[in-house]
């Protein structure tokens, strides 16, 4: 269900376009002059929100899931880059509502949008010079009321780093094999035939006649000998595997931070 946009809620709430796409979170709400009424905002673009374009609230509506303008993706992404110092020049106004095919309404007599609202409304009568939040005594132009009884509140607000991670790529690691050749050597036992002669007497030598001539016997003998022969056998497998380790490391980030500065009648400055 739609709900009345105001400036306190709108700080950091989603920016979503036409097509349901997240632009961003709201960074910080710019009144009309005369109205007093939120303009434009500024959407926090970028890692850690480091960017801010203006995105305009005409036709805008605020829902339970954030704020859901008129304009896209592209069209704030391409919005003329302008600082967000709490104040809108003429020429800056301009070239917004030029970017965006908006016409450019008559908000203040030199057609101006000023005040910067951070989570609050506007404590005076703008001065076409970003004084806001001062509780300046003046009339309201459109209802001629006076609003010196209105509160002086004023919100201080600071960046904060918000620190996420991400994957990279980091290397490649690659398992190859390759052929060496290396010399072996093994001892092998291996054995062989020798001739020896054994002699036995006869003890009956008067049983024969014996006779003298030559005589010859050839005895084959055998040796083993070394053969060498290869196979291929697989001995060990080996597989790429990753783990996850986790370490910690340090990173750092300027941030900015506002802060409240109370000055008297005399010119006395006091920070809190």
């Amino acid at each position: 269900m739609a709900k009345t946009m105001q400036p306190q809620e709108l700080i950091d709430s989603a920016v979503v376009d036409p097509t349901g796409h997240k632009l961003g979170k709201v960074g910080t709400v710019y009144l009309a002059d005369a109205t007093h009424q939120p303009e434009w905002i500024t959407v926090k673009t970028g890692l850690f929100g480091s960017k801010e374009s203006f995105v305009p609230l005409s036709g805008a509506h605020a829902d339970q899931d954030g704020v859901h303008v008129r304009v896209d993706k592209d069209a704030v992404s391409e919005a003329p880059r302008i600082e967000a110092d709490g104040h809108l020049s003429q020429e800056e106004s301009a070239r917004l509502y030029q970017h965006y095919g908006l016409p450019m309404p008559r908000t203040s007599p030199d057609g101006r949008m000023d005040d910067r609202a951070q989570g609050r409304g506007t404590q005076g009568q703008g001065t076409g010079r970003g004084d806001t939040g001062r509780g300046k005594a003046g009339m309201d132009a459109a209802a001629g009321k006076s609003d010196q009884d209105a509160e002086h509140t004023m919100t201080r607000s600071e960046e904060r780093l918000k620190v996420g991670t991400e994957q990279v790529e980091t290397g490649h690691v690659r398992l190859r094999k390759y052929v060496v050749t290396e010399e072996q050597q093994i001892t092998v036992p291996v054995s062989h035939e020798e001739v020896r002669i054994e002699r036995e007497p006869i003890a009956d030598a008067s049983g024969g006649r014996a006779e003298i001539a030559e005589d010859e016997q050839e005895v084959v003998l055998h040796a083993e000998k070394p053969v060498v022969d290869k196979e291929t056998v697989a001995v060990e497998r080996a597989r790429l595997k990753t783990e996850t380790v986790t370490e910690d490391q340090t990173i750092s980030g300027k941030v900015r931070k506002e802060q409240f500065e109370v000055t008297d009648d005399e010119g006395k400055h006091r920070k809190s």
